[in-house]
């Protein structure tokens, strides 16, 4: 298995651009949400359990998991919350570890939105990377990416780490404002870094 860092921040921080960028310059990149979305989509592997927890309204009539329906009930439910993180929190984690396994790049990239909250990937990672923004810009992005209302995204940011403590806990931090080229440095300077600390690990 490669180096890994742990890429973490906000919702609509720009993890996804970020990760993007590190894929460009050839860090392997593994993506808890992509993994998500694969096993609840139409056929994927948590859907029968998912079905047989929850009941047949929160399936889509693709067969996916209906995502509104289950975000809502888990924000409202800590009870439901914990039965959904039962079953997907394991077959993610069994996901990503056979994507790491698998990585040949100088080092890999892994994106989990709730690193530090959940601390489930801790042990997996040689070193966290944290993308920041302003929360206003946060808000902004995330309701024109995912069409959530103001209220709804604000929920989801208050259920995260708040910006200082995860600041805190990062080792790296990428500022994701709104200079693309400010952007890049970033990203190009701790990628030798990275590629560095991943050759002496080999």
């Amino acid at each position: 298995m490669s180096f890994t860092v742990g890429l973490t921040g906000g919702i609509g921080s720009g993890k996804t651009t970020v990760a993007g960028r590190f894929a460009a310059l050839g860090a392997g990149v593994v993506d808890t949400d992509e993994i998500s979305r694969r096993l609840t989509g139409p056929g994927g592997e948590a859907m029968g359990p998912l079905r047989e927890a929850f009941g047949a309204r929160f399936v889509a009539p693709g067969g996916g998991l209906d995502r509104a329906a289950m975000r809502a009930l888990a924000f409202e439910d800590p009870g439901a919350r914990a039965r959904l993180e039962s079953i997907l929190h394991p077959a993610i984690r069994a996901e990503a570890d056979r994507a790491l396994a698998a990585c040949r790049a100088p080092y890999a990239l892994l994106v989990v939105p709730l690193l530090f909250e959940t601390g489930g990937y801790r042990d997996r990672v040689g070193r966290t990377l944290a993308v920041d923004c302003d929360e206003a810009l946060q808000e902004r992005r995330a309701a024109a990416r995912s069409g959530l209302a103001g209220r709804e995204v604000r929920a989801i940011m208050s259920a995260q780490w708040p910006r200082w403590r995860r600041l805190q806990a990062a080792d790296d931090v990428v500022w994701n404002g709104a200079d693309p080229g400010a952007l890049d440095a970033q990203c190009a300077r701790l990628h030798r870094d990275y590629v560095a600390r991943g050759a002496l690990a080999d």
